[in-house]
């Protein structure tokens, strides 16, 4: 009976996909989009009677349209991801899956193989061949999952040449370059950039750092050599080294894809540049450094989809979020965030605006500089260059109508005066601001110039945090604490409860690290009206502390032992970010 129901539906599933195309009529969109005329789409129909082909195609041999102008509107037309194989950077992984003469008889690209996920991009120029598609799907292992992107048909057969016609992996491109010469007008000119060794060994590079999770990517030239690190979880790791030769190389591409001066090496330059790798873009921040063996560069690597999470992928402890949605239901007030750099400040800000970031609401950032573009979100860059500095931001953001505004860093006094401004005008205000602790934020802002009873009752909260490794679930080690971490973990001596630790070497579910990710330790003070008392008196911080205390107020340390208790990390790991030394006493 079941089947007999399921079946009208399954049906209309089958034929909705042919009939869709049919309703499809893309020389009328380009038309009612102002992207050719009406006379050309005539010439195109016409020619199109004799020649017997797409009228896509027709188009832009014509010489109307772009190809990726087609592209785009194909893909927005059926909701479908289109990609610019120029950005794609590809993946030697990918490539091996799918054999270079089926990717040319079906016309198919693979482009990313995400190994943790099991799923594999491809490029394809026609959604419907759904003779091609089911094809991969049988030659492929039967747990990995096949995603398509739209590309442009002429693209697409031109890059299947570079991206099988070469060789993609690191090893395999250095020895190349070991046996043959480099061409360095064309690497600096651009040209046909896959006949490069070091285009793609640059590429092969910045793709491994990103399927390892990195954060940064440093290229440190030395007397000999020049090694190459990757920052995961917080920790630099050595992942090449290569011989001096190849520097100048690798530096020359790096600074042409971000967009710097090749022939400064003297003074300090930043760029940035934008790829699509692993099937998604990425962003990276480039900064060059002159040392004396050399210019440093060192990527930040900017991935939206690994770096804005919302506050539920978060994996924080219910009263931390049930202290954090308190502070947020506040209608008007600063909300602090204090941690060194690398603490995942940035990251704990954009999970909070994600929380309110509804049609509903107008939020206005000031960013040094935008990192992650946010739809809704009206971002703006603060710096030297465009005039425009934190304080002066906030004034002109003021006249702009907004709910909430996110200042980037309190830097001086004039900047914490206009955010207390806009505070005391009925608008939430997020900020961050550098000391060690949440208690410290009050010390910070009287040493800026703020008056205390400005800092009173303006002040939502103020959250500490840093970021500690957790252990790879599948080789961490369980053992009996010494009567030295039981003390540090606040437990009796006579206790028979056990904790864990990283295994050395590690296992293959974490890459050989003993530790797989990492979650936030958060401190919040919520601030009320016994606390802002303290506050507008001048109140010294063990006075603070003493106060917070008493109303349930847990330190960096505290939370850390939590996390070392309920197994998600070790001692040896939180004594590397948070002070463990005030439990031994």
């Amino acid at each position: 009976m079941m089947n007999d129901m399921a079946s009208p539906k399954t049906a209309a599933v089958k034929t909705s996909m042919p009939e869709q195309r049919k309703k499809m009529r893309l020389g009328e969109l380009l038309v009612q989009q102002g992207l050719i005329t009406s006379d050309q789409l005539r010439i195109a129909l016409t020619e199109q009677k004799s020649q017997k082909m797409p009228i896509g195609r027709l188009l832009v041999r014509l010489g109307f349209v772009t190809e990726a102008v087609i592209r785009d509107i194909m893909a927005r037309t059926i909701g479908q991801e289109a990609i610019d194989l120029a950005q794609v950077v590809v993946d030697a992984e990918a490539l091996k899956l799918v054999p270079q003469e089926f990717a040319r008889r079906q016309r198919v690209l693979p482009i990313a193989f995400d190994s943790q996920e099991r799923a594999l991009v491809v490029a394809v120029t026609e959604l419907y061949n759904v003779v091609a598609i089911d094809q991969l799907r049988a030659s492929l292992p039967p747990d990995i999952q096949l995603r398509t992107v739209l590309a442009g048909e002429a693209q697409l057969e031109d890059y299947i040449d570079h991206f099988y016609g070469y060789e993609l992996s690191v090893d395999g491109i250095l020895r190349e370059i070991e046996t043959g010469e480099l061409d360095w007008q064309s690497l600096q000119a651009g040209g046909d950039e896959y006949t490069q060794p070091i285009v793609r060994l640059v590429g092969a590079l910045l793709i491994d750092a990103v399927k390892r999770g990195s954060s940064d990517i440093h290229f440190e030239p030395e007397h000999a050599f020049l090694r190459v690190r990757y920052r995961i979880d917080g920790v630099l790791e050595q992942v090449r080294s290569l011989h001096k030769t190849y520097w100048p190389g690798i530096a020359v591409r790096l600074k042409v894809i971000s967009g710097m001066n090749i022939a400064e090496t003297r003074a300090p330059q930043d760029g940035r540049l934008s790829l699509n790798l692993n099937g998604r873009p990425v962003d990276f921040r480039v900064s060059s450094h002159p040392t004396i063996y050399g210019e440093n560069i060192v990527l930040r690597v900017l991935d939206r989809e690994k770096s804005i999470i919302s506050l539920d992928q978060m994996k924080l402890p219910k009263p931390i979020m049930a202290k954090l949605n308190l502070m947020l239901a506040r209608p008007e007030g600063i909300l602090v965030i204090t941690g060194p750099t690398g603490s995942g400040k940035t990251t704990t800000l954009y999970s909070l605006l994600s929380q309110v970031n509804v049609e509903g609401v107008n939020i206005m950032t000031l960013e040094d500089p935008v990192e992650y573009p946010v739809a809704l979100m009206r971002q703006t860059s603060v710096s030297e260059t465009s005039k425009l500095d934190f304080a002066n931001g906030i004034r002109s953001i003021m006249r702009q109508d907004p709910d909430i505004i996110l200042v980037g860093e309190v830097r001086d006094k004039e900047t914490a005066e206009m955010a207390f401004r806009a505070a005391m005008t009925g608008h939430q205000v997020f900020t961050t601001l550098h000391t060690n602790s949440a208690i410290g934020a009050f010390p910070r802002l009287f040493d800026i110039g703020i008056m205390p009873d400005i800092i009173s009752g303006n002040i939502i909260g103020v959250i500490a945090q840093r970021l500690v490794r957790t252990l790879c679930q599948q080789c961490k080690v369980e053992y009996k604490p010494s009567l030295e971490e039981k003390h540090i973990l606040g437990l009796p001596p006579e206790s028979g409860a056990t904790i864990f630790r990283h295994r050395d070497g590690g296992c293959r579910h974490c890459n050989n690290r003993g530790y797989k990710g990492r979650v936030p330790i958060l401190e919040i003070l919520h601030m009320d009206g016994d606390l802002d008392e303290l506050v507008a008196r001048r109140a010294t911080g063990r006075e603070l502390r003493r106060a917070a205390a008493e109303k349930g107020f847990r330190t960096l340390a505290d939370e850390g032992v939590a996390r070392v208790l309920d197994g998600s990390t070790s001692i040896a790991e939180v004594s590397r970010s948070v002070d463990l030394t005030g439990r031994i006493v």
